[in-house]
């Protein structure tokens, strides 16, 4: 997998290994992985993740 340059959420405790990072990954694609397990990543469509944040925004957890 390429260098991605990852960015954590401004709510990362303390930037301990206890954060989601998220990164792009192409042109409409995004990278997520957690800072505890730096090397599993998970590579999603852009428009799926958006998704699924605001199905757990709106309570259906993105569930459809």
């Amino acid at each position: 997998m390429p260098e991605h340059e990852w960015q954590r959420s401004s709510f990362c405790a303390g930037g301990g290994n206890n954060c989601v990072e998220v990164a792009a990954s192409g042109a409409t694609n995004v990278a997520l992985r957690e800072s505890e397990n730096p090397t599993a990543v998970l590579v999603t469509s852009q428009g799926a993740l958006r998704a699924l944040v605001l199905g757990v925004k709106s309570g259906t957890g993105g569930l459809v």
